[in-house]
């Protein structure tokens, strides 16, 4: 599953603006450094799994079976890094509409946050259920969700060591003047273990996966 998130050595400080600490960096491969990255996760949702389509009967997948579909927005997130363990917040909307307007409706949609780390390693995953409520007549209906995760700040931050290896001043006449140290293996691994994602989007069924990768 391909993710709309940070690369390993790409890592989005503007997505959690606010939460920046002194000291810490952002790392672009072939440019150096850029700009203050955070010990905050960055946020977003994979491909594929921020919209899903129901359809009635279940089984049939043409455009007039088209049931109920419904999309995440507005993804908005907090981050309070003040303490050793960092806890990043998102809070999202879920947009939906229906083909058949006729009575009242209750549609039930779960959907899932898990904390990856290195960009595909997950160390959390929870389940939760946003709830629509379509009203008689009414062919739209929306609803919010929420997740959070907390992440160890000590397994956030850089070793002091890389941070060195990257920020070194670097002399014409040095040997690896002309080196980026970011193609170097070993920092690449070490910004990939600092690196967390902290991603929300529907929890769908393989059919239902399938269907929004091949639509």
């Amino acid at each position: 599953m391909k993710f709309r998130t940070a690369a390993i050595v790409a890592i989005a400080a503007a997505a959690l603006a606010g939460c920046q600490t002194e000291g810490d960096l952002v790392v672009q491969e072939g440019v150096g450094i850029t700009a203050l990255r955070t010990v905050c996760p960055a946020v977003g949702v994979p491909d594929y799994t921020g919209d899903v389509t129901l359809f009635s009967p279940e089984g049939a997948r043409t455009a007039d079976a088209i049931d109920v579909t419904a999309a995440i927005t507005n993804v908005r997130t907090t981050c309070d890094d003040t303490g050793a363990k960092v806890y990043a917040a998102a809070t999202f909307d879920v947009l939906a509409q229906r083909r058949d307007t006729r009575g009242a409706r209750t549609v039930q949609l779960p959907y899932f946050s898990t904390v990856v780390r290195g960009t595909n390693a997950v160390v959390a995953k929870r389940l939760g259920t946003v709830t629509l409520q379509f009203a008689d007549g009414q062919a739209r209906a929306s609803a919010k969700g929420a997740a959070g995760a907390h992440i160890d700040r000590a397994e956030a931050t850089l070793p002091a060591e890389i941070r060195q290896r990257i920020t070194r001043k670097r002399e014409a006449g040095d040997a690896d003047a002309a080196v980026d140290p970011l193609s170097e293996p070993e920092v690449r691994a070490a910004i990939g273990r600092a690196s967390f994602e902290l991603l929300v989007g529907f929890q769908l069924t393989q059919d239902q996966l399938a269907y929004n990768a091949t639509r």
